[in-house]
């Protein structure tokens, strides 16, 4: 870090440094440096085009890992504008429409498209299966989720997910299965804490029966968010319209976005 800071005072335009010191930042979840370094680089770029989708991405998943939202929404619909259709920004963006409970329909369509285009992605599917339980579709939830699961059987998140979907389903011995298999795959601090409670007491049990309404949403943190790509300097190969996404701890303060990142 110290090596690119040097650079970046050499040379305040060299894009590559800038965009990696913001990887850096991101990934040890220092979102306010991150944001920073993003939108330095966004001075730098100027007038962007497509390629430069995923620093407005970036950017936009650090404004919302500190609660800047209407920042972040912004920087995501920019990023759908310069790259229509990209999925890791439809999952991003139409999961945390529906963990605030805003925008449904669209963000529901949003995770749909971006399913279609990664149906192997354990995060993306993830997210249309909690999307399914925050609209209170127990029966797809547990569904999608159980496919996350298989596609990502050691993340904490997604596996205290789908015990979340078993419990609302009536299915509460797999419920109890599932959140001791997240619990040992070592979940961040809060998860872990979210997890035992609901080892000892279960969850609390809302009226089910009308499945057809939405629950209600939860508050920005108590969600993860989606998973977060590690930015890639401009001047590296592009593989790159769809960016392969990493395997990112869940930030302790975040909607699972994926996420949102973010346990249920």
């Amino acid at each position: 870090m110290t090596h690119l800071k040097k650079i970046i005072a050499a040379n305040p335009k060299d894009l590559d440094a800038i965009i990696s010191l913001g990887g850096i930042y991101q990934t040890r979840k220092r979102w306010d440096e991150a944001a920073a370094a993003f939108s330095q680089a966004i001075d730098v770029i100027g007038t962007p085009s497509r390629n430069d989708w995923s620093t407005f991405y970036y950017r936009g998943i650090a404004y919302e890992r500190t609660k800047q939202w209407p920042k972040a929404e912004a920087d995501f619909k920019k990023a759908l504008e310069l790259f229509p259709d990209q999925p890791s920004v439809l999952n991003y963006l139409g999961y945390s429409w529906i963990d605030q409970g805003v925008h449904l329909q669209e963000g529901m369509d949003m995770i749909k498209k971006a399913v279609d285009q990664r149906p192997d992605d354990g995060y993306i599917v993830d997210s249309l299966g909690w999307a399914n339980y925050k609209l209170g579709q127990y029966d797809e939830a547990v569904e999608q989720l159980e496919r996350a699961v298989s596609l990502k059987p050691s993340d904490p998140t997604i596996n205290d997910h789908l015990g979340d979907a078993y419990w609302k389903a009536g299915r509460k011995l797999e419920a109890t299965f599932q959140w001791r298999h997240a619990l040992d795959a070592k979940p961040e601090p809060d998860e872990k804490a979210e997890l035992e409670q609901k080892l000892k007491q279960g969850m609390k049990d809302t009226a089910s029966a009308d499945a057809s309404k939405p629950v209600e949403a939860a508050k920005p943190a108590e969600q993860p968010k989606p998973a977060v790509e590690t930015p890639t300097p401009v001047n590296a190969p592009k593989p790159a319209d769809t960016p392969k996404p990493v395997d990112v701890p869940k930030p302790a303060d975040a909607p699972k976005p994926a996420t949102p990142g973010n346990g249920g």
